[in-house]
């Protein structure tokens, strides 16, 4: 069984992120859900972006490459929404086996120079097609960062306009069908890692 680490969205750590652990736990994968904001989360995504961004990028992704330190290479790394983000710096700073990005499709120039994409690591995207934040003007650059490294791309878009679709206590963005259809496509990817 693989082990897996998630990033939670700009809204910190809720129960949608825990749900996910549970799900990959009860499939026999070990997860790990690091918190980037010392306990701190939001229901509204104005005075959570705020916080996000007085905290700011570069330390949110030193607090995700530090809170993989202890583990092993070759662990599954994924995250939601601005955790996508961390998912991604994550995997071009260590040995991952898979990305997971949910509500974000991230391009390596986000991340400085230096950030390429490892060699040969396969990622899952998955958004609704209404999301509000979406940005398909870098969804051709994303899929060649993952390509031009040997990597395969799987995007999965889903009806409705909810970002964190999958996180039942945002009921306004919550769909119970896509939530299951994503889980039957994220647990086969990762029981092959």
């Amino acid at each position: 069984m693989a082990t897996v680490v998630l990033f939670h969205s700009v809204l910190g750590p809720r129960p949608g992120i825990e749900d996910a652990a549970a799900r990959l736990r009860a499939a026999g994968h070990e997860v790990h859900t690091p918190d980037l904001y010392g306990g701190d989360h939001f229901d509204e995504y104005d005075p959570a972006m705020a916080y996000s961004a007085q905290v700011g990028q570069e330390t949110l992704m030193t607090r995700a490459l530090d809170s993989v330190a202890d583990l092993p290479d070759g662990f599954v790394v994924g995250g939601f929404s601005q955790g996508s983000s961390a998912a991604v710096f994550v995997a071009t700073r260590r040995a991952v086996s898979g990305v997971l990005q949910f509500a974000g499709f991230n391009v390596l120039e986000w991340f400085g120079p230096e950030a390429k994409w490892p060699a040969g690591i396969d990622t899952q995207v998955h958004q609704t097609l209404g999301d509000p934040w979406r940005e398909d003007e870098f969804a051709e650059q994303a899929e060649r960062d993952v390509t031009s490294a040997g990597g395969r791309v799987e995007v999965f878009d889903y009806p409705g306009t909810g970002h964190l679709f999958t996180d039942a206590s945002l009921p306004e963005e919550y769909d119970a069908e896509a939530t299951e259809l994503l889980w039957s496509r994220v647990l086969p990817f990762v029981a092959t890692r």
